[in-house]
């Protein structure tokens, strides 16, 4: 094990350090702190997070698409819910915050919103921008051991599904699509005038997926330099590496089993990995530091012990917090997430 994995290890403070399962896992098992927040009855699938650091406040949106409509939800550092926004049938993904507002990725309308950080039911919610609509990305050409090679083609069906997003210093914000494959970005986001200009980074093949679940460019991450975009790729269970000054893609980690959420802290780059009910911490070399949480059952609230689908984590002050997402996406009879009644937001320790 390099040295840079036991100093990273050894920088997380978690509950309950246990053995790896075998010589074969290069990282060390921590158990997770468990539930911090549970949502307000009635409301399901915490997707996106988000913080203010100020005032320790957490954000989250939900990505629903049954007869519940979706909120916007301010929690404050005890855990409790003071405000609730309601955005009716329109699933809610990435979130962002800056300068005392909320950024959202209205995933139904394709679009980024924003709203003051003090929202109430009432408050209007401002439409910053619109994703174009541009189609698939090219297809995609694996070349096979025996010298064959196998050809991928994407479908779109033209409707844009921002994701994910991540603010550099200077104020500009890079943003996911899912299923048209390609990376957005619109600049001085946070003071631009509505509707502010979005300009494509890239349309790449390697943005989108034909793998389950079915979503391709995802969370996204800024390197501490910000030269490089990392972008998970949740349907081909990967995480890429962007350098800004190419737009050339690299792949940074594989086989993280459903990698979604993204967040750098410095050191480690983080990834909800949420067909493994686990968050990752990865070194610079992509590989696995730190592994935290597994899915230990349902409290008798009928919420997830410890972590179930993570989708999303934000870090504020010692601890980082994650949305147990918790969608059965198969209707299968061996999902647990199907028994899920009640909803929650796990937290755990990192410093």
């Amino acid at each position: 094990m390099k040295t840079f994995l036991l100093a990273a290890a050894a920088a997380i403070v978690l509950a309950s350090p246990q053995t790896a399962a075998s010589a074969g896992d290069p990282g060390p098992l921590y158990e997770a702190a468990d539930t911090w927040a549970l949502l307000p009855q009635g409301i399901r699938f915490p997707e996106g997070i988000t913080a203010n650091p100020d005032t320790g406040d957490v954000f989250v949106g939900t990505f629903d698409f049954g007869p519940n409509t979706n909120k916007l939800l301010r929690i404050d550092r005890h855990g409790n819910t003071t405000a609730q926004l309601d955005f009716g049938g329109a699933p809610l993904l990435g979130l962002g915050f800056s300068g005392g507002k909320v950024y959202v990725l209205n995933f139904g309308a394709g679009s980024v919103q924003r709203v003051a950080a003090n929202f109430t039911a009432t408050t209007a919610v401002e439409t910053l921008a619109t994703l174009p609509s541009i189609g698939p990305p090219p297809p995609r050409t694996a070349a096979n051991p025996d010298g064959s090679s196998d050809v991928t083609t994407f479908g779109s069906t033209g409707k844009a599904a921002p994701n994910g997003l991540v603010f550099d210093h200077a104020g500009n914000m890079y943003v996911s699509d899912s299923f048209q494959g390609a990376i957005f970005k619109i600049a001085n986001a946070t003071t631009c005038a509505a509707p502010c200009p979005v300009t494509l980074v890239s349309h790449d093949t390697q943005l989108a997926t034909a793998g389950f679940p079915p979503f391709g460019a995802n969370g996204l991450a800024l390197n501490a330099g910000e030269t490089v975009l990392y972008i998970a790729n949740t349907g081909d269970n990967a995480v890429l590496q962007m350098d800004l000054a190419t737009n050339a893609i690299t792949t940074f980690a594989s086989s993280i089993h459903g990698a979604d959420g993204l967040l750098f802290d410095g050191t480690l780059l983080w990834v909800a990995a949420n067909q493994g009910d686990w968050v990752l911490g990865l070194d610079s070399n992509g590989r696995q530091a730190v592994k935290v949480g597994f899915f230990e059952g349902l409290h008798h609230d009928g919420s997830p012990r410890s972590l179930l689908f993570p989708a999303s984590m934000v870090i504020v002050g010692r601890f980082m917090y994650v949305t147990n997402l918790a969608l059965p996406l198969t209707g299968g009879a061996d999902e647990p997430e199907k028994d899920v009644t009640r909803w929650n937001i796990a937290r755990f320790r990192v410093r």
